[in-house]
C-alpha cells in the first residue's frame, strides 16, 4: 500500500503522508516515496500551491522510523541519510508556495518537514520539537538552519539543545506557525489559506518566493538585485498583462500561470 497520496483540487496539490498506524514515521522507503510525490505535485501545470498533510488523528509525523534505524549498521545509516536528504531537499525545492497542515505530534523529521514548507497552519493540539540530541544525533533535515531563520538563533539553540517540545500556542507566539485553529477547523483553514494565495498571480507568487529564499544570507544590495530579476520576469509574463487589465476593468483576473 502506498504510504503517500497526491491529489489535485483546483489549483491546490495536496501531498498526504499515509502511515497513521506508525504515527506517519518516515522509513527509508517512505522518504523515497515522499520525495517522488512532492516532485510529482510540484510538476502539476495547474498546481499553484502545495499542501503537505498527514492521515490519522495522533500525529502529523513523529520523524524518522527509529525501529527501522535500530536495525541499521553504519552503512545502512549512510544509505538512509541519502534518502532522507533527498526528501527534505525535494520539499524545499518546490517552486510553488508550500503549506504544512500540522496536528498532533510533529517531532524530529516531522517538524523539519513542516519547517521545510513556507507556511505552517497548526491545529491547537499540535506539538513541535527537535529531540534528536536526546538520542545522540543532530537534526539533519534542515532543523538547525530553518528553525534559526524562523525564530532567531538564541531561541533555536534553546529548543535544539534541550529537545524541548513546543505546544501550538507557544509556536504561534514564537512565529513558528502562521495560524492556530481547532482540530476540526484545520483542513478548512489550510484550504482557505491556499485558496487565498491562489487568488494572486501564480507567476508573481513563485517569483516572490524565489526572491525571498535566494536572498537569505546575502547582502541587502545582492537581495535587491535578486528582487529586480524577479520583478522583470513577472512583468514579462501574461499574468501581468491580465492583472493590470482586470484591475482597470474592475473584474477578477483570470490567471494563466505564465
Amino acid at each position: 500500500m502506498s504510504h503517500v497520496q497526491v491529489r489535485l483540487d483546483g489549483h491546490v496539490a495536496t501531498v498526504t503522508l499515509n502511515r497513521p498506524e506508525a504515527l506517519n514515521a518516515i522509513s527509508g522507503a517512505v522518504a523515497d516515496e515522499l520525495a517522488g510525490a512532492v516532485l510529482q505535485a510540484a510538476a502539476q501545470p495547474d498546481g499553484w500551491v502545495m499542501v503537505l498533510g498527514a492521515a490519522g488523528d495522533k500525529a502529523f509525523c513523529v520523524g524518522a522510523d527509529l525501529k527501522e534505524r535500530n536495525r541499521l549498521d553504519d552503512r545502512g545509516w549512510m544509505r538512509n541519510r541519502v534518502l532522507m536528504r533527498a526528501m527534505f531537499d525535494s520539499v524545499r525545492s518546490v517552486p510553488q508556495p508550500t503549506i504544512a497542515s500540522a496536528f498532533g505530534f510533529a517531532l524530529g523529521g516531522g517538524f523539519e518537514l513542516a519547517l521545510s514548507c513556507d507556511l505552517i497552519v497548526a491545529a491547537d493540539d499540535a506539538v513541535f520539537g527537535l529531540p534528536e540530541v536526546t538520542v545522540g544525533i543532530v537534526p539533519g533535515g534542515g532543523g538547525t538552519q530553518l528553525l534559526a531563520r524562523r525564530i532567531g538563533v538564541a531561541r533555536a539553540k534553546e529548543l535544539v539543545f534541550t529537545g524541548r517540545r513546543v505546544a501550538a500556542a507557544e509556536a504561534l507566539e514564537l512565529g513558528l506557525v502562521s495560524r492556530v485553529v481547532s482540530r476540526a477547523e484545520l483542513e478548512a483553514a489550510t484550504a482557505e489559506l491556499a485558496g487565498t494565495i491562489c487568488r494572486s498571480s501564480p507567476v508573481s507568487v513563485r517569483e516572490a518566493k524565489q526572491a525571498i529564499d535566494r536572498a537569505l544570507g546575502v547582502s541587502l544590495e545582492a537581495g535587491i538585485e535578486l528582487e529586480d530579476l524577479a520583478w522583470r520576469r513577472a512583468v514579462a509574463s501574461e499574468d501581468r498583462v491580465e492583472g493590470i487589465a482586470a484591475f482597470n476593468e474592475k473584474r477578477d483576473p483570470e490567471w494563466k500561470g505564465r
